[in-house]
């Protein structure tokens, strides 16, 4: 269950975001849009977290490696399930925006 947890919310092996994202991962922001606005990551896409599930269809490669962000990590981690659990291969929980963006 901890192992469980863990990659629920991110933790356990470290990931290159970098080089996730030199290699052409999308960084899916899901926070509100007025929270956007006040600061986001340069080139990110921003669906909010309450509104992913009907907008699947943007993101429309299923293989191609995200990096879900928010405020702190919780609803990047909701983001990251629902990816998943509809059939996104490469889903990885950036936490909070502000230090992944220090990451990239």
């Amino acid at each position: 269950m901890i192992n469980t947890l863990k990659k629920l919310f991110g933790f356990g092996p470290s990931v290159n975001y970098a080089e996730l994202v030199k290699n052409g991962a999308i960084v899916l922001d899901v926070r509100s849009k007025s929270e956007y606005a006040g600061g986001h990551i340069k080139g990110s896409v921003n669906i909010s977290v309450d509104t992913l599930r009907n907008n699947l269809v943007k993101i429309k490669d299923k293989d191609k490696p995200i990096i879900t962000c928010c405020a702190s990590g919780m609803r990047s981690a909701s983001a990251k399930s629902i990816l998943a659990s509809n059939g996104y291969t490469q889903v990885y929980n950036g936490g909070g925006w502000y230090s992944l963006q220090n990451k990239l």
